[in-house]
């Protein structure tokens, strides 16, 4: 399996450890557990922010990886491309992960748009 590879899976389960941060900030308790998004909607500040970084993590993830599976595919990417775009977007959704919850929302729209670029280049590479 390719580092590319790797970066898809890790970049999985970002979404997941925004949901569990946001929990663990916001004080989820097992009685929170029958209705876990109503819990998430009704938190403030970072449980809040981290919960938004979630859903944001969900909405790009697609892209990610279709670029990733389509650059491979096409053979005409090297692998070395492949593996630094793949990288860099990892790097960049844990940066923005990070602003969102710190509450610094113009630094967190560049660390999107270089994931966003990462992706773009994902599916040049594969031209």
């Amino acid at each position: 399996m390719t580092l590319a590879y790797w970066c898809v899976v890790i970049a999985m389960f970002l979404p997941w450890l925004c949901a569990y941060y946001s929990k663990k900030v916001g004080g989820f308790s097992g009685n929170d557990n029958h209705y876990p998004r109503d819990f998430l909607h009704s938190t403030q500040g970072e449980a809040k922010r981290a919960d938004a970084a979630q859903k944001n993590s969900f909405e790009i993830f697609p892209a990610f990886a279709a670029a990733v599976i389509i650059a491979h595919a096409t053979g005409e990417a090297s692998q070395t491309a492949i593996n630094l775009w793949a990288t860099l977007f990892v790097l960049s959704r844990l940066i923005y992960i990070f602003l969102y919850i710190k509450d610094m929302p113009s630094f967190r729209s560049v660390a999107w748009v270089c994931g966003l670029l990462c992706i773009v280049a994902l599916f040049i590479a594969a031209i």
